[in-house]
């Protein structure tokens, strides 16, 4: 009934567009690259287009991102800056390095962007995008020509998500015009932020190539918040002849950050710059590394094959004690030393491949765009826990010699898929997208999960296999050349993750029912643009997310009580995506350019628990709740970002305001902050961003910014555990300066 209501509103907004005439209009037509859009426009968003390459964005929420015309800090990835444009994402910030990227939409988490399909030049790159979908990488993004971002229709493509897919492309001299070319960038900022971003590339027209280097440091806004990262990566492309392409590439990552952990709320209010915890580090490095070939086999057909490596090692070293943030972190007066601190590590490596292609063909009278697809992932991590480290505060992740590991777990994840989606040319203004995929997966865990009197408690090895079949379909209506009503419903999923395979045996059951949470995303919009004064895109959105697992109280026949993680619930999101940019003037002249333009993205969101059952312990009894009706933790009702640009000559500059309202942070809708501050309401907060960009002869640049302007003092985030536990403050004013030069040569 909804849908119906939905469907009616928009023939309304039909009725009522003046341009009704459409001359007949070209089937979608297969676009190669994406590196012309933007190329000679001053915009940062822009819409995909119907088919790229061997992918269909026809009837999907899409948004590109084009990062040269990005007016915001690039350099420490702030990502309200740089995403501003894109309506609906929700991010956590406490991360001064940007090192973490954290972002969701429509009610979903953000941590480590774990509810995205993240993917880099379109491979996974995260943890184990199955069991373990946590993207503790993501590129610096000077290094990114740009960045595709699809809500949750993605998963036909894609595969495990909810929220959607982001891809990082990264700058692979294509679009340079000479055969050597160099960029350089270097940061100054504010608490010794310093970065020095190298890079050269060229294009021969046979070959084209990219290389950079990048280094980045600095103290933190906090203390005990210093952090370095240092990456170096390549690509190499041979265009073997006009129909065949082979591309290469490697990048190799590492970084170490002080981890100045969470603080109460009381300690926030006095002093949101202070930490509690100077012996928390945490380590990453991470390979990536792909062969891609693309083949233009005619006009019609095109393949694409891609084969992928991940190695990522994530380290952690502390001192987590089970008291929290409230557990001071002193000096044993008897030894006159620290106690010794707890290292964790994990170790992923992965291996993929997918076979992408598309079909244009005709039936009936009717033109077809098929776009068909296969994927083979593994994936491998080793997790270790609780090994006893070093009693110093350094960035040290050896463990003692002779020390057990108190936990050491192995999965695995074995994925294979076929997707398909045809794009079907109804008439000259309607075009329809029905789609499916086939999933197989199967992860396993075995090892042990702790020690009891200095021998290991067995974990019961899980297996578990899933075959199922996802489905979708998307419509786009043409009001004009320019403007369209677009309509997608498409089921997605997200696996049952590696923590719930792993539970003690002698105080937590797995229900051997447990299923994979489910979830169908709908939307109805329209967008579209008139010339260059007006660019829109207005949406309803409706995500329904099923079986989401949890932990119960049972009990025992003889009276004993165990946790059981079984699936407990389903909630709802729904409500409006919008955005709209408008150039208020712009000069004709082009020697003496004066552009004036505003956009305003925002979201309005409901999102709460249909149903949501908890049983606690309560004395001797089990007493039973059911949160329906309550809110979702991390689910803002409205997100709203408004910014103005001005550009006169050669200087752009940019206002940016981003307003996020209050949270939750847990399932009871607890308001008032307990006393860890690992639970509480986290108040809504506005949040003001002044960038600029002066562009100079001989290819000079400076780039600069205010970040918080008026200084406020917020937070985005409590967190139970690492990197907390506690209240996380985000940084307050801040402030940077790139000074740019990209020389070019033969």
């Amino acid at each position: 009934m909804r849908l119906i209501v939905l469907i009616h509103c928009f023939s309304i907004i039909y009725n009522f567009t003046l341009a009704q005439n459409i001359d007949s209009l070209a089937s979608a037509t297969i676009l190669s690259e994406l590196t012309f859009i933007g190329k000679k426009s001053s915009a940062d968003l822009h819409q995909l287009p119907e088919v790229v390459s061997t992918n269909i964005y026809a009837g999907k929420k899409s948004s590109l991102l084009v990062m040269d015309n990005v007016q915001g800090n690039v350099v420490t990835n702030t990502m309200r800056q740089v995403v501003g444009k894109v309506p609906g994402l929700f991010i956590w910030e406490n991360e001064s390095s940007g090192i973490q990227i954290n972002i969701a939409a429509r009610g979903l988490s953000p941590n480590r962007s774990w509810e995205f399909n993240v993917r880099q030049n379109g491979y996974d790159i995260a943890a184990d995008p199955f069991g373990y979908p946590e993207a503790y990488y993501n590129p610096q993004l000077q290094s990114v020509q740009r960045i595709e971002v699809v809500r949750g229709h993605g998963a036909l493509q894609y595969g495990a998500q909810l929220g959607g897919m982001i891809n990082y492309i990264l700058k692979d001299g294509s679009d340079f015009t000479k055969k050597f070319q160099v960029e350089t960038f270097q940061t100054i900022g504010s608490n010794g932020l310093f970065n020095a971003y190298q890079a050269i590339g060229g294009n021969t027209g046979k070959f084209h190539y990219y290389t950079f280097f990048d280094f980045r440091q600095a103290e933190g806004w906090r203390q005990n918040n210093k952090y370095n990262s240092l990456t170096g990566s390549g690509s190499l492309t041979w265009n073997a002849s006009p129909s065949v392409q082979f591309t290469a590439e490697f990048t190799n990552w590492t970084s170490d950050s002080q981890q100045p952990g969470g603080l109460t709320d009381l300690q926030f209010q006095q002093n949101p710059k202070q930490s509690v915890r100077s012996r928390n580090w945490f380590g990453l490095s991470w390979q990536t590394a792909a062969f891609t070939v693309n083949w233009k086999i005619n006009p019609t057909n095109r393949l694409n094959f891609k084969i992928f490596k991940v190695n990522g090692d994530r380290e952690s070293v502390g001192f987590f004690p089970s008291g929290g943030i409230v557990q001071q972190d002193i000096l044993d007066p008897l030894t006159g030393a620290y106690s010794p601190r707890t290292i964790d590590i994990d170790l992923y490596r992965n291996t993929g491949m997918e076979i992408r292609s598309i079909h244009q063909f005709t039936i009936a009278g009717l033109p077809h765009t098929l776009s068909t697809g296969l994927r083979a992932f593994g994936g491998s991590t080793l997790r270790l826990r609780g090994g006893i480290g070093s009693k110093q505060n350094d960035a040290n992740f050896r463990r003692m010699p002779g020390t057990p590991w108190n936990a050491e777990i192995h999965f695995t994840s074995f994925n294979s898929a076929l997707f398909a989606e045809d794009l079907i040319n109804v008439t000259d203004r309607l075009m329809i997208i029905p789609g499916f995929r086939l999933e197989y997966l199967s992860t396993t865990a075995d090892g042990s999960l702790g020690l009891q009197t200095n021998n290991p408690v067995a974990l019961t090895p899980q297996q578990r296999q899933n075959t199922f079949m996802l489905a979708g379909l998307g419509m786009e209506y043409l009001l004009t050349e320019s403007t369209r009503i677009y309509f997608n419903s498409t089921q997605s999923y997200r696996p049952v993750q590696f923590a719930d395979l792993t539970t003690p045996p002698t105080t937590d059951i797995i229900d051997p029912e447990l299923q994979n949470s489910s979830g169908l995303n709908t939307d109805i919009g329209i967008r579209g643009q008139k010339g260059k004064k007006l660019l829109f895109d207005f949406s309803l959105f409706n995500l329904n997310y099923r079986n989401r697992i949890g932990m119960i109280k049972q009990q025992r026949s003889d009276g004993s009580v165990y946790n059981f993680r079984t699936n407990i619930g389903s909630s709802r999101a729904m409500g409006i995506e919008a955005f709209t940019e408008i150039r208020l003037y712009e000069s004709s002249s082009e020697k003496r350019k004066r552009e004036l333009r505003t956009f305003l993205s925002g979201s309005l969101m409901d999102a709460r628990y249909q149903n949501l059952q908890v049983i606690n312990l309560v004395g001797n009894e089990l007493v039973e709740k059911n949160y329906r009706n309550k809110k979702v933790e991390y689910a803002p009702d409205q997100i709203i970002r408004a910014g103005v640009t001005a550009v006169i000559g050669k200087l752009t500059t940019t206002l940016q305001v981003s307003h996020t309202s209050e949270v939750f942070t847990d399932a009871n809708n607890t308001r008032e902050p307990t006393a860890n501050a690992q639970n509480g309401l986290i108040p809504s907060y506005t949040i003001t961003d002044l960038c600029f960009n002066y562009r100079m002869p001989k290819g000079i640049s400076i780039r600069g910014g205010l970040n918080n302007l008026f200084d406020t003092h917020y937070f985005t985030r409590r967190s139970s555990g690492y990197p907390g536990p506690g209240l996380l403050p985000a940084d307050g004013r801040t402030f940077f300066l790139t000074f740019g030069w990209n020389m070019t040569g033969r």
